[in-house]
Parts: C-alpha cells; structure tokens; sequence
C-alpha cells in the first residue's frame, strides 16, 4: 500500500507540478498533528510558529480555502479508528486547558474541498470504512501474482538469478511486496555469497533461521522512518492492536495460526477459542477484525478460511514472545485429537478435509503427558488415513511418531502403544521390508496376549497382520496356521459375517491360492465377497478386495473370462474410490494385464503391464516388490510375443531386485529365476536354461512350496522342454509324464497348464517316433482347449500346429497342410505377422511342402 501511494504522489507531481502533496503519518494523534505541523511549515501559514496557534483549525481552514490551489494528502498506516475518533488535546502548543480537551475528534479535521483529495492507506478495511462512510470508496490492494512478485524482486535486485529459484522464494514470501523488498535488499547487501537460492534455503531451514530472515530492519528511504521494515514486527503492530481493541480476535488468531494456512474449517473454529470470561465474544465479529485487517481470507463457500504463512508464522513468534504459544499448542492438539476420526474408509472423506491439519500438529509437540497422549493419537489416525492412501513414507514417519510418544506417555505394553507397533508394522510391510514388519507384528502379538487374551479381538488382528507379512515372505503353511488362528478365534468372538471375520477369511482364500489350493482358495474367496457385498455393500474398498482375490483364484483354476470380468470390476471399483495411482489400483492393472496374457490378449495386457510398471516405480520405487512384480510381469508378456532380448532384460532386472530385497529363496525370486529359463531356453541358451531351472526346482521342491505346488510342476516341464531340445529324450519324458500326473492330480484335467504338460508329453512322443501315441494327446490337447480356452488362444494354436506335424510325419499331407493354414490365418489376426510362430507358419506354407515345418513349441 505504501509502495503505492508513494508512486502516486510521485506521479501527481509529475503530471501537475503546481499541486500541493503532503504526507501525514496516522499511526497516532502526536504523528497526525505532527503531519500538520509540517504542513503548516511548508507553506509558510501565517502564524503558524506562535505559541497559541490551533494547528489543526489553521491546517484544515487553509485547505479548504480554494484560493491556496489543488492539493493531495496522503494519510498513511490509519490502522487506529482511536485516533481519529479521540479528541485532541495537542491542537495548541503549551495550553492546558480543560476546553481545549473537549475539542471536535480529529476526523473532522479531514477537508472535504473540491479543490483537494486525501488518500488513505489502512489495513483495517472496517477502519477505512469508518473514515471514507462508503464502501465505494475503498480500493482493496489485492495480493501480488507471481508475475508481478517476481517483477519487484527482478526491479529490486541486481545480477542474474536463475528463474525458478526467483518463482520458489516469492512464493515462500506470499507474494508480499515487503517481504520481497527485504529479502532482495538482503541478498544485495550480502552479494555474492549470498544468493536468491541460498537466501530461499535459510528461509525454509527451520523456525530460527526463518525468524532471523523476516526480523530483519533493512532500511527503505522511500518508507516512514519511524516504521520497522522487520516483517515480523509489521506485523506484530496489527496483532497488538486487535489484541486491545477486541482480546477474543486475538484468540481465535492465535488459534488459526497453528492449522495448516489453507482450508481452516469454521466448525473447528466457533467455540472452540473462546474463555469462559469470553460472554460478548461473537465468531461473526471476532472474525470480521481479522478479515478487515486481512490477516485472514474467506474462501467462496464461505466457511473455510486460509491465511498467509508468513502471518502465521509471525503470530507464532508473537505468541512466543509473550509465553502463549506452548498453551495454544496445547489447546490445538486436543482440538484436532477430537476432531479428527479414525483412518477407515467411512471416514476418508473427513479425513482428506483436515489431513493437511493433523500433519500441521505434528509441529505442535506438546510436554504435558495427557496432552502429549492426544498428540500421538492426532498422528496415528493421520498416519492410519496416510497408509490407506498409499502414502507409505509419510504414514512410517508420522507412525513412528506416534509410537514413540505413546511409549513415553503410556508405557511400551498399552494397547495403544501395541496399536502403533501394529501399524508400522503394516506401513512397512507395505514398502516390502518384510522383515522388519515381522519383528514389529511379532512385539505387537506378545503384547497383546500378555494384556488382552488371546480371544480379544486386538490380539486376533496382530495374528491376521503376522499372518499377512509371514505369507508376503513366501512362509505359507505358518501364514495359513496363523490366518485359521485367527478365522476361527474371530468367528467365535465377533460372528461369522463381522467385516474383520471376511478379512480373515478373504487372507486365508490368498495363503490358499498361494500355496496352489486352487479350489479351496475359490470357494473360500467367494464366501468374503458374498459376506463382504452383504455386509458392506459393493463397491466397499475391502468387498473390492474380494472381487480381485476371487478374480485371481478364477485366474488359477484357467477360468479366464470370469477373472477377467472381476478384475476389470476391482479395477474400475479401485479407479473411482482410491484414483489412478493407488497402488491397490496398480495392483489390479497388473492383475488384469495378467489375465489378458493368459487369454492370448498379449498387446493389451503388455499395455496395463507397462501401466503398471509406470506407476509402481513412481508410486513405490524401483525396488519395491510389488514393482518388481510388475517388471516380471511384463518380461513374461514380452516373452509371449517373442520378443525374447527385451523380456530377457526385464527378467534378469527382476531376479536381481528380488535377490537383493527378498532373498534368494523367496517364491517370487524362485519365480524370475524360473521366467528366466524360459527365456533363455527361447533364445537356444539351453545349457544356462537347464541350470537355472534346476535351480528354482531344487528351491520350490525340498526347501519352500513342496514337490506337488503348481510353480514346481511348472519347473518340472520346463525342465522337460530344455532337456527334450538336448535330445534326451527319455529323461525328457519321465519329467513331462510327473509333471502332467501332477497337474492332473493338483489342478485338474481341463486346467491350462495340464494341457500344456499333454502338449509337452506328447511332443516328446513325436521326438521319438510314437506318433499314435503323440496324435492322441494332441487331439485331446487341442479339443479341450478349443472348449475351454477358445479356438483364437495361442496356446489353442500352438496344439493345432503342433497336431498338423503330427500328422504329417504319418504321411496324411493333406490334413495336416489344412490344418496349417488354419493355423497360419489366426495367428497372423492374434499374434501378428512378425511373431516367431506365425513366421514358421508362412514359412510352411511358402514352401508348400511339410519337411522342413519346425515344431512350434
């Protein structure tokens, strides 16, 4: 505003050199009739220097007179009504006299004359109301745009400075031209050690650096002389006078200045601030002085405020100052302990409202211990809501907080205390560190025995939450032990349909799947999702869980359509409640993406496999397992689509993250040391190949899943493929024959991979001229996955070509050349035209003759 009217004044001389421009300081009665006093001076008043002289009528009757010419007053820093209202009694120099005391106020010493204009300056728009009588009247100095902040500071300050640390620094000063005036006069003063980058460190570096920065009185030649150029002090001269002309503004500023500066919600406000000796302090006033002087902002609904940080900040340093900040801390934490409700998903709405609030309390530690307790329970819900969002680094940190408050308030064996080992164990389980999630839930398990029970309900989800983070280690049979512990302990304390019994069994239905109990793990994934759609409705965060984990289930048993119609309903459900980059919503792309692969659909699924990649990395990190997860899942998909070198690289990039974060005998990294075998055997590497799968077999089959789970019966085949291509032919088939008995036996004969282990059976056959023997597997091989795969599925294909060399070898041309160009035709529409196998398709059929057909495996 100074800035402002000083440029004015400047320019009325400029334009009407013969115009009067007085200057009349209003932050007291002495400055103001000082003001006139020096008018008086300036031009020469007669009589202004005697001793009796009423400068203020002398003044006024002067300006009024036409005859004296055009004239400008500027009244600067009338932030005082007092001032104006007060009669004076300094109108005559050495007078005491009681008559003068009464005299008229000094805002009937304002001219009204057409042959003048006055122009004030006040932060109080309620004041400037009051002096002018008309809104009209009064011109609101909006805040700087970043534009025109960062103008001044390039106006203020010489030398070259690198834009974007111009935009950072007038932002962290709010835009505020004093504060950017200060800030360049310091960087010129301190040029050239100091700069706009380091002057923007200090200012973000902490409370005392901050303070030292905005502190400082840097001369303004421009500005009153008498005024502080410190922004602190600035002002602190407004918080002092709202604080004697109405004390409850004060406090309901003192209030406002511990939330987060944007989204101040008026129901956390009204009442809250206020003293029992508060009778008269009305919210709609009290908040009316604060917006007058601008020290606080409505926003368009009317009911939420926000605040500069720099006003926030200076009200703190002022309450510091005077011995009140630690109090009003206090006051603040319990509001927002009351305020702010647990981090379920009913309450995700409230909670996204004030989350920026309880992390603005994180700054707010208290000393007292009953204080001290609701400040970390103000941090465990804030972590609990931050975990939920997938915000894992910020709930680990606000958890650890918590947990080391309720340790010192409560003790290490409160239930609240045990509560926030179980939630950082849960946050790191989340951001894979696996093994440190399973010391906390193990701390968290004790305790809760040792003061609960073990039927409490508390206890029975510290065995779910160990349960969860033994199976992420690939630990399934402890995992099931402890997820049917829990089942049934819940089942017996809470019901069968209680939302926390439908966890229980929704992570059993997982353990399950994960140990290859494909049909066990469907139907206990379809009782949650039943449970769940009943008791919590369908588009519930934890029914959509179900959905995924049933569509997974399906995914195992080859039910491939119905996975993939829960999948995409888990994937929209997780779009529209969590949002795009969730990483429960990544977790269904790769799901989805998944079971697009193993219906054939290979260019769709690569596009959510990259989708999900994408996220994962930005979301989680390069080496979180999940993302980990997403990079073998592209690898594989890549490899389905025979691009053999770029899935090669996603393989060895998977299997050497895995190695590192989850060890080497994890089921996952037994997993990319799998993929990687098959990749290498593509490419002909098969000696690297054989090494590799006897080495996920020797893992999964005596140490970690058993000889009979599905991901050692995959090795086996595998095994069986490379050694066929050895030419051995007979060890080859004893490995396909225990690998097909054992998908017969485990997964059933209609299920995907028993038909591939038939197709690998009888392929062997063929190696060894039992073509009878190999057309029967390959008929029943390419019937059942025509019924269950469909006829366009690449594995379908694969069986067709596989069932025409067959033929061929048994001299039946014809049938087989028809069978070819079957096979040719839908490839080409499925695979496209460059892939490995639609080649060797054309190949055959350019040739038109069956000798030199290579088998497509």
């Amino acid at each position: 505003q100074v800035q402002l009217a000083v440029e004015y004044s400047y320019r009325v001389r400029e334009k009407s050199p013969n115009t009067w421009v007085f200057w009349v300081h209003a932050s007291s009665t002495a400055r103001f009739e000082e003001g006139f006093w020096k008018i008086a001076e300036r031009a020469k008043l007669p009589g202004w220097d005697q001793q009796d002289v009423d400068i203020l009528k002398l003044v006024y009757n002067w300006l009024c007179d036409e005859a004296n010419g055009s004239w400008v007053m500027i009244i600067d820093n009338a932030d005082d009504l007092g001032v104006f209202t007060c009669r004076s009694d300094r109108r005559k120099r050495g007078v005491d006299d009681v008559a003068h005391n009464m005299a008229v106020a000094l805002l009937d010493y304002l001219p009204q004359s057409p042959n003048g204009s006055i122009l004030i300056t006040s932060r109080s728009r309620d004041v400037a109301f009051r002096i002018t009588g008309n809104y009209a009247d009064v011109i609101k100095v909006h805040p700087m745009d970043q534009a025109q902040a960062r103008a001044l500071l390039r106006n203020k300050l010489e030398g070259r400075f690198k834009e974007d640390d111009a935009a950072a620094l007038v932002e962290a000063l709010d835009y505020m031209p004093l504060a950017i005036s200060q800030a360049a006069a310091y960087i010129s003063q301190r040029a050239p050690r100091a700069t706009v980058l380091r002057y923007l460190q200090e200012l973000r570096g902490g409370d005392r650096e901050r303070a030292k920065l905005l502190d400082m009185d840097i001369g303004d030649s421009r500005r009153d002389g008498t005024a502080s150029n410190s922004i602190i002090t600035t002002w602190q001269i407004s918080f002092e006078h709202i604080r004697r002309a109405r004390p409850s503004a004060t406090r309901l500023l003192s209030l406002m200045s511990l939330f987060d500066r944007q989204g101040i919600p008026e129901s956390l406000l009204d009442g809250r601030y206020q003293e029992g000796s508060d009778t008269s302090a009305d919210f709609e006033d009290d908040l009316n002085t604060l917006t007058s002087f601008s020290l606080v902002a409505t926003d368009v609904d009317g009911h939420h405020f926000e605040m500069h940080r720099l006003v926030q900040f200076s009200i703190r340093k002022w309450l510091e100052l005077r011995g009140d900040l630690e109090g009003w801390k206090e006051k603040y934490v319990r509001l927002m302990d009351d305020s702010y409700q647990v981090g379920q998903y009913e309450n995700w709405k409230a909670c996204q409202v004030l989350f920026p609030h309880a992390q603005a309390a994180i700054a707010c530690r208290p000393t007292d211990g009953g204080a001290l307790e609701a400040w970390a329970s103000v941090l465990f819900k804030a972590a609990w809501y931050a975990s939920d969002m997938g915000n894992y680094r910020a709930a680990q940190e606000i958890g650890q907080g918590a947990f080391e408050a309720r340790e010192v308030a409560l003790g290490a064996e409160h239930p609240d205390t045990l509560a926030s080992v179980s939630q950082l164990g849960s946050v790191l389980s989340s951001q894979g560190k696996y093994k440190e999630a399973e010391a906390m839930h193990r701390r968290d398990l004790k305790g809760t025995e040792k003061v609960l029970g073990p039927e409490h309900p508390d206890t029975l989800a510290s065995v779910s939450n160990l349960g969860s983070v033994l199976s992420s280690q690939g630990k399934y049979e402890e995992a099931e032990a402890m997820h049917r512990r829990a089942l049934e302990g819940k089942e017996k304390v809470l019901g069968p349909e209680d939302p926390d019994t439908l966890t229980s069994v929704s992570q059993l239905g997982s353990v399950l799947s994960s140990q290859g109990k494909y049909e066990e793990a469907g139907a206990i994934q379809r009782r949650a999702l039943d449970g769940r759609e009943k008791v919590l409705g369908p588009e519930h965060l934890h029914t959509l869980t179900s959905v995924s984990n049933l569509g997974s289930a399906l995914s195992s048993q080859g039910k491939y359509e119905e996975a993939e119609a829960m999948q995409r309903r888990a994937l929209e459900g997780r779009e529209k409640v969590l949002g795009l980059e969730h990483p429960h919503t990544l977790t269904s792309v790769g799901y989805l993406g998944s079971v697009l692969s193993s219906q054939g659909k290979h260019k769709d699924a690569e596009a959510m496999h990259r989708r999900d990649l994408k996220g994962t990395e930005k979301v989680l990190g390069p080496e979180h397992p999940h993302t980990l997860i997403s990079v073998s899942n592209l690898g594989l998909v890549l490899l389905n689509q025979g691009r053999y070198e770029e899935a090669e690289v996603m393989q060895r990039r998977a299997l050497d993250g895995r190695e590192k974060v989850l060890g080497p005998e994890h089921p996952h990294t037994l997993t990319s040391i799998s993929i990687l075998g098959l990749v290498l055997s593509s490419q002909g590497q098969y000696e690297e190949a054989e090494a590799m799968e006897r080495r996920a077999l020797d893992g999964r089959e005596k140490r970690v899943l058993g000889p009979e789970h599905p991901d050692t019966l995959t090795n086996v085949s595998i095994i069986g493929s490379v050694l066929l291509s050895y030419g051995k032919y007979k060890e080859a088939e004893t490995m396909q024959r225990r690998a097909l008995e054992g998908r017969e036996k485990v997964l059933g004969l209609e299920h995907p991979h028993t038909l591939t282990s038939m197709v690998n059976l009888a392929l062997t056959y063929w190696n060894q001229g039992r073509w009878k023997e190999a057309e029967e597997l390959d008929v029943q091989a390419m019937e059942t996955k025509k019924r269950v795969l469909g006829e366009e599925h690449p594995d379908t294909l694969t069986s067709m070509a596989n069932l025409a060399f067959t033929l061929k070898s048994q001299s039946r041309k014809k049938e087989a050349m028809a069978l070819v160009e079957t096979c040719y035709r839908l490839r080409k529409q499925v695979l496209g035209s460059y892939h490995p196998n639609t080649e060797s398709s054309i190949k055959t059929l350019n040739e038109r003759q069956m000798e030199n057909i290579e088998i497509g495996v």
